[in-house]
């Protein structure tokens, strides 16, 4: 298949927002992927948008919390030491990240991007006519204990600093706001322009339709290599060649494979989450709740009630591990009540640098390919403006706001 104006490589959320932007913008475009759109990794995740994110997992409490917060049965982070000890650059990388100064520079990185998350997500819900899968009820953190309360109080005021809305709420407030919480509250903050998703592959394929309908090519196959010609870009796909002016590698965790995108210069690693879906429960809150300790949210959908989150640091092909999601049955049991046996349990793969910021710019391999991937725990509130930034990078224009800390050329630590 010949003749494109930009190939985009990965289905998920990222890279059909991509593909809607470019071909909204009148370009040719054709999406590759082996699966439905929005069907791997952007289906499973905790359907917020939140602009409120722009902590990242780096943070010095992790080198002082290390330790325990690897070994201990309760804690949301896991830690394979074998894949640790197979993968010392990038874990030693992720380390120097947690340097104060560094944290700091990361967060305002990611509270920039950020910022015009909606920007880029709120035409497509427009043209996709999505408007029905957006929920705008804003998104709760509450803490359990005082000390953590307390420990709050520095990654808040960042926050505040960079431009993220929020609002203490008293915790009997807190408690009226959402009945269904029986854990402990000892404060609680509302993000008051978070919104939520009630369906995030159903989200993805509104907008493959609105795609399609502009007129749209996909191609239902693996990309396993890219090469520059010189004037374009030839993708090899199990179905066959693909040719196009530019390619857009968005394949988020699974970039990786794809052979001739400079890619294995990158330090490219993966976030391992998990969740459990109870489909008689979404009741039990009305907008996504976040537990701090806990380290995942609570999100009612249109399937049931979502638990969703924690990190687990492991291979990409390592089995679902059973005591990540003993350990979010029973957390949840804790914030919530007893609750039933889950309908579905999930595993998905963030990508993830080590210093927590996407790669977005031209590859180090070639101009003509544009890389697109690495959001770790923000894929679906950055997706469309990451769409729209590389749509002008595959057009030659310089985007409306600074990207040069999400180059793929730069230092990761």
């Amino acid at each position: 298949m010949a003749g494109f104006d930009i190939a985009v490589i990965g289905g998920g959320i990222v890279g059909t927002c991509t593909a809607l932007w470019a071909q909204t913008r009148g370009h040719r475009v054709v999406l590759i992927d082996p699966a439905p759109p929005g069907s791997g990794t952007s289906s499973g995740n905790a359907c917020t948008l939140a602009t409120y994110g722009c902590l990242p997992v780096n943070d010095p409490s992790v080198l002082r919390n290390l330790p325990r917060l690897a070994t201990s049965g309760d804690s949301p982070l896991a830690l394979s030491w074998s894949h640790a000890l197979r993968n010392p650059g990038w874990m030693l990388a992720f380390l120097a990240n947690c340097r104060a100064g560094r944290a700091r520079a990361i967060a305002g990185h990611l509270a920039g991007l950020l910022a015009q998350a909606d920007a880029g997500l709120n035409p497509l819900i427009e043209v996709a006519e999505a408007q029905d899968l957006i929920v705008a009820r804003g998104q709760l953190t509450v803490w359990s204990t005082e000390a953590a309360a307390a420990a709050a109080d520095a990654g808040l005021a960042l926050r505040r600093a960079l431009g993220v809305s929020w609002t203490e709420i008293h915790p009997a407030d807190a408690r009226r706001m959402e009945p269904g919480l029986t854990l402990p509250v000892a404060r609680a903050v509302h993000y008051p322009e978070a919104r939520h998703v009630r369906d995030p592959q159903a989200l993805v394929a509104r907008f493959h339709a609105a795609f399609a309908a502009q007129g749209g090519v996909t191609v239902t196959a693996r990309a396993t290599a890219t090469r520059d010609t010189g004037d374009r870009v030839e993708v090899t796909t199990e179905a066959g060649p693909v040719d196009a002016g530019r390619v857009v590698i968005a394949a988020g965790a699974f970039a990786r494979q794809i052979a001739g995108a400079g890619r294995a210069r990158l330090p490219l690693g993966t976030e391992r989450g998990y969740h459990l879906l109870f489909a008689g429960d979404a009741h039990r809150v009305t907008r996504p709740v976040g537990w701090a300790e806990g380290g995942f949210y609570a999100t009612p959908m249109a399937r049931g009630l979502r638990l969703a989150g924690t990190v687990e640091i492991a291979a990409l092909d390592a089995p679902p591990s059973a005591n990540r999601l003993g350990y979010l049955a029973r957390r949840g049991a804790e914030m919530l009540g007893p609750l039933p046996e889950p309908d579905e349990t999930w595993l998905g793969f963030r990508p993830t640098f080590p210093d927590s910021l996407p790669a977005i710019g031209p590859s180090p391999a070639s101009p003509r390919i544009l890389h697109a991937f690495g959001h770790q725990h923000l894929g679906l509130t950055l997706g469309g403006i990451t769409g729209r930034i590389v749509t002008d990078l595959a057009e030659g224009r310089a985007p409306n706001q600074p990207i040069a800390a999400f180059s793929p050329a730069r230092r990761f630590f």
